[in-house]
Formats: C-alpha cells, sequence, structure tokens
C-alpha cells in the first residue's frame, strides 16, 4: 500500500497543470516536475542538485531570495500574485500574442516541507494564469475608459465640469496646506449666439471644438483645461501666480482669435473674454470663492468690450 501511494503522488506531481519545484536551504533544486521540464525546456536531470540561478540566471535574484528565506525561518506559506510579479519564469503562453503580455503570467506559493518542527525544504508552485490576468486587464481597461469618457465633455473632448471642478478642489487643498501659487481662468466666446444663428448649431461645434484644439496646444501640460458648459470654458493654473496667469490669458486669447476658422465653407471670426483670479489666504476662502472672483473678473471684461483679459481686482 505504501509502495502504491509513492506511485501515486509521484503521477499526480508529475501529471498535474502546474509547475512544482523544491529548493534547499542553498537554493539548490531538489525536485522538478514535468510542468517545469516542459516549460523551461531543462530536464529534471539536468537541474537537480544545482542552484536554481546555475540554469536560470535571468531569475529575480535578491527577491526569489528573500523569500525563500523568509520560509524557512518563519516556517510559514507564502504567496506572490502575478499583479505583484508578472512572472517568474520567463515561459512562453500559448494565448493570442493580441494579448499584451511576453510571457505567461505566473501565481507563485511558497510552501515549507517540515520534518520534525524544522524547515527541511521550500517546494514552490507556479500556476498559469495568463488568462486570468488578461481578462483582468481587459476589464481595467475597460473601467478605465469608462472613467476617461465619464470626465470628459462629450464635443471637445476636453475636462467636463465635474472632473474640473474635482481637479480645482484637489489642488485647492493642496494649496491650503502647503502654499504656494494657484490662479484660475475663465473665459467665454464672445456673441457665440451670433455664431449659432448665422450658421447654424452645427458650425457652432465645430467652432468649440477648433478653439479648444488651439488652447489646448497653448496651454502649459501641468494646466488643467475643462468646458464649464455651453461656450464658457476654464483653466486651472497650478503653481501659478497673478501676473503669469494674466499673460497665459492673453497668450490664449491671441491663439483663438488670431485667424478666422473655416467650417463649411465660411470663415468665422472668433474673440473670447477672460477673467483671472489668484487663490490668496486673506481672502479666498474657498474653491468656490475663486470661481466667483474670477466669474466677475469675467463679466468686467465683457462690460469693457470684450475680447480681453480681466483681472479680479
Amino acid at each position: 500500500m505504501n509502495a502504491l501511494r509513492h506511485v501515486l503522488s509521484e503521477l499526480v506531481v508529475e501529471r498535474v497543470g502546474f509547475g512544482i519545484f523544491v529548493l534547499d536551504r542553498e537554493l539548490n533544486v531538489v525536485m522538478w516536475n514535468r510542468f517545469m521540464q516542459d516549460h523551461s525546456g531543462r530536464t529534471a536531470e539536468q537541474v537537480i542538485g544545482k542552484p536554481i540561478f546555475a540554469n536560470f540566471p535571468e531569475l529575480p535574484r535578491v527577491w526569489l531570495t528573500r523569500k525563500v528565506e523568509s520560509v524557512f525561518q518563519l516556517g510559514s506559506f507564502a504567496f506572490s500574485s502575478w499583479e505583484q510579479r508578472p512572472y517568474l519564469f520567463r515561459f512562453d503562453h500559448d494565448r493570442p500574442i493580441t494579448g499584451g503580455v511576453d510571457f505567461m503570467q505566473q501565481d507563485c506559493t511558497f510552501m515549507p516541507l517540515t520534518h520534525e518542527r524544522e524547515v527541511m525544504a521550500v517546494c514552490i508552485t507556479i500556476s498559469d494564469v495568463t488568462h486570468a490576468s488578461m481578462m483582468q486587464r481587459g476589464r481595467d481597461e475597460a473601467v478605465a475608459k469608462l472613467q476617461e469618457y465619464a470626465d470628459r465633455d462629450g464635443l471637445t473632448g476636453i475636462a467636463n465640469r465635474r472632473y474640473f471642478e474635482l481637479r480645482l478642489a484637489d489642488e485647492f487643498s493642496r494649496w491650503q496646506r502647503h502654499g504656494g501659487e494657484l490662479s484660475l481662468l475663465l473665459f467665454d466666446l464672445d456673441y457665440f449666439k451670433r455664431i449659432n444663428d448665422e450658421f447654424g448649431h452645427l458650425v457652432g461645434d465645430t467652432v468649440l471644438r477648433v478653439m479648444a484644439e488651439r488652447v489646448s496646444q497653448t496651454v502649459r501640460e501641468q494646466d488643467v483645461f475643462g468646458r464649464f458648459g455651453g461656450e464658457e470654458f476654464a483653466l486651472l493654473l497650478p503653481c501659478t501666480g497673478f501676473a503669469d496667469a494674466m499673460l497665459l490669458a492673453e497668450k490664449v486669447r491671441e491663439a483663438i482669435c488670431a485667424t478666422p476658422i473655416d467650417v463649411q465653407g465660411a470663415r468665422v471670426p472668433v474673440t473670447a473674454s477672460f477673467g483671472a483670479a489668484q487663490a490668496r489666504r486673506d481672502i479666498t476662502s474657498s474653491y468656490e470663492a475663486l470661481i466667483n472672483e474670477t466669474d466677475a473678473a469675467l463679466y468686467s471684461a465683457k462690460r469693457q468690450g470684450r475680447n480681453r483679459s480681466v483681472g479680479f481686482a
């Protein structure tokens, strides 16, 4: 009966659909099952009795040594997910090359093999989780894409008001904690209703898209550009003082009005009015107050004749 159990045990170890190998305290290979042989291209005879790194120098030496040593010292199981480390061995996988992974994705379990309460060796299992990882990545990418769509204005592709105000609230909190400078610009297109009335809403939509492209190419990478609604837009300017905010407002205004927009055989002139305000510790109590100050400056620009930039005073 013992002989039968031994034979059955060896069969199971050799036939299971995951890798099994055993390392001693010096990281010499003690056992190497069929899965490991088939995927590594090295037989048990080639690896048993030799340090694991002799045949696989590409393994993460420091990480694997620490992992195995911790099992010897603590006598407890350890685990590594593909999400923490995509793979231990660079095994080929049988999934489509469009899956976006170069090697088999692996979960690894480290199990102490004990005798009379002493850890004699560590058994490591390698599970092929390539399919599951690809499915998870696909779900994560889909969620990220949905989130991106939720944060973007459908017409212009820039940040929508909800996302813009979230970023503004975050930057305002950072400014309150750490100081520095923070400015905000609000602007809208002058007499935009006339464009819709004269040329139609499709032309108006094109004007908004082209304008958004011009502004996106003008602002800095750290700035946040968003649509507040209709023809009104906003620029969040982290680490930017009032003087620099006014300079940027003029730069953006000139980019918008420099060239008429050609659409459906018509040349549509476009100008914009800008309001600017800077967060100030003695006055600005909330990000909503900063919006109100910037909005007041924008309306002042309109009262002064439009197509200009005005700062809150």
